[in-house]
């Protein structure tokens, strides 16, 4: 693809062509290098247009509605006036596998209102790379007009740091009436949660959603809050019926306001920039590692001594780094 090419799609995606948009995301997408090239030369002329979007990350144990939220919060956002982006991460899926696919399926009026935009990351074998991929693939949704960036994580463990670590708002869902309710929590997720938000309060489970989120408030007292300025609210809600979707956004706007007053967005918004720069720098690393015959080679070799105990490992990778030369 030429320059003249890349501005040329470059135009079409700020003037909101869908088509354009989704043929982006396939180059960034791709593996090919030439492709990759013209993905980042067309990341590079779009930055200026983007970051003014909201970003909000969703994340929840199975079960806990995830989908189903995302269809109700997204579309009473689209009948306010707003574009919607949703983005999966999940690192253990293929490219046309997965639960996203499912999630479509659930997300039926985002999947038909021509103001949502609904896509997936695929897996590239390691968390970073879906990661890295998305935060490109955000970047272009906001360029191509879309104002409220909802980024989903199916999967588990890192995976809920990496859409953490990309998004403004980080929230996390819960479902009552499973036992336990604090069984359900781990600790690391809610560390990073800007707000607990217990689904299905609604009919016979009311009673059981309030006692649920009194828990996790308890649970939240003894957390320091990530920040100064806000302590993570717990609500309940219902995805099914719609009651509380209102208060789940406005709890969204109160952060944003909050945050952007207290200049804690637009730091931690330039931590997340320099975050990715280094996690692409550790990428580009190690596809030297597997890409590169003679630095393969050195791999190989000094994997196969430390094995043995014929070499120790800060030798080994002193040695695999002079193969780099770094």
């Amino acid at each position: 693809m030429t320059a003249a090419t890349s501005s040329n799609l470059a135009a079409r995606i700020r003037a909101g062509d869908r088509a354009a948009l989704a043929r982006a995301i396939t180059l960034i997408e791709s593996t090919r290098a030439d492709h990759r090239q013209t993905a980042h030369q067309l990341v590079q002329e779009l930055l200026p247009l983007t970051g003014r979007a909201i970003r909000l990350g969703i994340t929840g144990a199975p079960g806990a509605g995830k989908s189903t939220t995302i269809d109700a919060l997204g579309s009473a956002l689209t009948a306010q006036g707003h574009k919607v982006a949703v983005l999966a991460v999940d690192p253990s899926s293929s490219r046309t596998g997965g639960s996203i696919l499912g999630d479509k399926t659930r997300m039926a009026r985002l999947a038909i209102d021509r103001n949502a935009y609904i896509r997936p990351s695929p897996s590239s074998g390691t968390l970073g790379g879906v990661a890295a991929k998305t935060r490109e693939t955000m970047l272009l949704c906001e360029a191509a007009g879309y104002d409220v960036v909802i980024i989903e994580t199916v999967g588990v463990g890192q995976s809920e740091t990496a859409v953490a670590d990309m998004t403004d708002f980080f929230l996390v869902l819960m479902v009552a009436g499973s036992g336990d309710e604090l069984q359900g929590i781990k600790k690391g997720i809610v560390e990073l949660a800007d707000m607990i938000a217990v689904n299905k309060a609604d009919g016979d489970n009311i009673a059981r959603a309030n006692i649920a989120a009194a828990d996790y408030r308890s649970a939240l007292h003894i957390l320091s809050p990530r920040s100064p300025t806000w302590s993570p609210p717990v609500v309940t809600y219902s995805a099914l019926t719609g009651d509380g979707i209102d208060g789940l956004w406005h709890q969204v706007i109160d952060y944003r306001t909050k945050m952007t007053a207290s200049g804690e967005l637009g730091q931690r918004r330039r931590d997340q920039q320099v975050k990715w720069m280094w996690t692409l720098l550790e990428e580009r690393l190690t596809a030297r590692l597997r890409s590169d015959a003679v630095v393969r080679a050195k791999v190989k070799q000094a994997e196969a001594e430390v094995a043995a105990g014929t070499l120790a490992p800060t030798l080994a990778v002193e040695a695999i780094a002079q193969a780099l030369g770094v």
